[in-house]
């Protein structure tokens, strides 16, 4: 599967949990939903992976999480907010930077139509 592929099962999936929750539910329950429902759709995912900060070649873990990574090529970072700020683009696209991935899912499960809280970040993007 490429880049486009994943992202589209995870924003199908997630409009599809959008539209049964709804909006206003905490980020950790919309993250345990879509896990569990992509891995029914056979992707394979991991939550809460750590980033570490590496410099001078040493590996420092200094707290940085990923909500979720699937098929080790989009890393998925879940909100649930009135609106995204320009920060969150940000920490999105450093954790992209960090964790040497190219492709990143910012959702905000806060938006009362999903499809304006989806937001595609690339870093650097080869296919």
């Amino acid at each position: 599967m490429k880049h486009n592929d994943v992202t589209g099962i995870i924003i199908d999936t997630s409009m599809d949990i959008h539209r049964r929750l709804g909006p206003g539910l905490l980020e950790s329950a919309y993250q345990k939903v879509l896990a569990y429902e992509l891995r029914k759709r056979g992707m394979d995912g991991v939550e809460e992976q750590p980033i570490p900060v590496v410099w001078d070649e040493v590996k420092h873990d200094v707290g940085f999480r990923t909500d979720l990574i699937f098929n080790g090529l989009v890393v998925v970072e879940l909100k649930s907010v009135e609106s995204i700020a320009r920060v969150h683009k940000k920490v999105l696209l450093t954790y992209l930077r960090l964790a040497d991935k190219r492709v990143g899912l910012l959702i905000n499960f806060g938006e009362e139509l999903l499809k304006t809280g989806i937001h595609r970040v690339v870093n650097n993007l080869q296919e």
